[in-house]
């Protein structure tokens, strides 16, 4: 089971989306294969080590460098695309964390983006890397 903590700068935001994901999750009958919580930034440091993968709004790309400068995690953090968290479809978002996690183990490099990606503002996709590329 791959455990995703979604975070945004307060709560609320990730919390009506994390709602909506947990929806999609028990439709697709993918509940024995993902967990999804949601949190405030805030309370990164002290939920990290209960997550395989953190996933952060995307508002939050000034605050996960703030992070990142004291703090180097051992799981991967990844900052959603704008257009990927508007119009979210958690099986687009499940693939995503899984190829993100993968990029992970392989780099240990974060924030991990996929190639040509390296701006999340500019990314225009609102699916899967993965789908977006075929």
């Amino acid at each position: 089971m791959i455990k995703i903590l979604l975070c945004c700068a307060g709560g609320f935001s990730s919390s009506a989306l994390s709602s909506k994901v947990e929806k999609e999750i028990i439709e697709n009958n993918m509940q024995n294969d993902y967990f999804i919580e949601f949190s405030p930034f805030l309370l990164v440091n002290k939920r990290m080590s209960e997550f395989d993968i953190i996933v952060c709004c995307p508002h939050l790309i000034f605050e996960v460098k703030k992070l990142l400068k004291n703090l180097t995690p051992n799981i991967p953090i990844y900052i959603l695309p704008p257009k990927m968290y508007g119009l979210m479809k958690f099986k687009e978002l499940a693939l995503d964390v899984v190829d993100i996690i993968d990029l992970y183990n392989k780099t240990k490099i974060n924030p991990v983006h996929f190639p040509d990606e390296e701006n999340t503002m500019t990314v225009t996709r609102h699916v899967a890397y993965r789908n977006w590329k075929i």
